[in-house]
């Protein structure tokens, strides 16, 4: 590497690679896309958890985890920033963000895997991209390699017959909540997309693409299809932040309600479980049952929403106070919550 360039490693079959690949053009941040390898598997072994993408910054380190290499970014880059300059926006920006990363990527596993349709399309295409086996690259064993691994992990990741009703439903509604306000210049907090609008990116990139998926949104949100498109390369885009009043009466407030009625619930149950011991968290939403393993990152998730809400000055909590307790996300985000 040389100059101030970056070089992002990742697969186009990883929605959080697609997500940050989307931040870095709509930012103009100087970077080489390059495509994980074994050797590049290898050489960013070090790193945990071992995910994609990874980033090298300019200095040759590597670095992961989308949400918090944005906000690195955000330190390092002046210009064309992703966070809403309202705090209160910007918060709900974190609240939208966390949701598409550790929910509506539950509707994207699940669609890839369950189906023989889907889960032939995406192996012999993460297979090459992604795959963590010693067999040849593309080859028909490396592609069955790669599906009966991420087949085997579907209870893990909560895509069972149990929990289907609730994952297709939620992204029924996800669909729902885009589809009468997007356009060529309308994204979540104004004219401008923001760090939530590129993770929803990621997911709805894959999920337009998967056949299953990708016919349910072309026939339920046919614009959100295009919308999709065109923000993978942004780098052209110029626009200002709306109000939070004007972001709470589009997508941003149906995505809001939608972490109201189900994704805080899920992430206080799974809290609840982890720290309780519990083998299992229990949740029923719309009237349909989810039940899981509770996972340690997504106790992290909730600390983490909960430290950005009591961090907010005063006069922004009492401003999204009553929006909150309205969408039904205070009670969660609050102490003792």
């Amino acid at each position: 590497m040389s100059g101030e360039r970056y070089r992002l490693i990742g697969s186009t079959a990883s929605p959080y690679a697609l997500k940050l690949r989307a931040l870095l053009r709509y930012r103009r941040i100087p970077h080489d896309w390059v495509v994980m390898t074994r050797a590049l598997r290898a050489a960013t072994a070090h790193l945990r958890p071992m995910l994609i993408p990874v980033l090298q910054f300019p200095d040759g380190t590597y670095r992961g985890e989308t949400t918090t290499l944005a906000h690195t970014l955000e330190s390092l880059h002046a210009g064309r920033s992703v966070i809403p300059a309202d705090p209160a926006a910007a918060f709900v920006c974190d609240l939208l963000e966390d949701m598409a990363d550790e929910w509506a990527v539950k509707a994207l596993f699940l669609y890839r895997w369950w189906d023989p349709e889907d889960q032939a399309y995406v192996s012999r295409w993460g297979a090459e991209e992604w795959s963590v086996s010693d067999e040849p690259a593309g080859s028909a064993a490396e592609i069955e390699s790669f599906r009966l691994r991420q087949v085997s992990r579907m209870p893990i990741l909560g895509a069972t017959p149990e929990n289907r009703p609730l994952i297709e439903a939620s992204y029924r509604r996800m669909l729902d909540a885009f589809e009468p306000f997007v356009g060529m210049r309308r994204y979540l907090f104004g004219s401008r997309p923001s760090l939530a609008d590129f993770a929803w990116y990621g997911q709805l990139s894959e999920l337009a693409t998967d056949p299953t998926p990708m016919r349910i949104l072309r026939d339920r949100a046919p614009m959100l299809d295009h919308w999709v498109r065109r923000l993978d390369d942004a780098s052209g885009v110029d626009g200002d932040w709306g109000t939070l009043e004007e972001a709470l009466a589009g997508s941003a407030g149906r995505l809001l309600a939608l972490a109201g009625e189900l994704y805080l619930p899920f992430l206080v149950a799974n809290d609840e479980a982890w720290r309780d011991g519990a083998p299992q968290l229990r949740l029923r939403v719309w009237g349909l049952d989810y039940v899981l393993t509770p996972f340690r990152f997504q106790v992290k998730c909730l600390a983490r929403l909960r430290e950005r809400y009591a961090a907010l000055d005063p006069g922004s909590r009492a401003r999204l106070a009553p929006v909150l307790a309205a969408s039904g996300c205070l009670a969660a985000l609050e102490p003792g919550g």
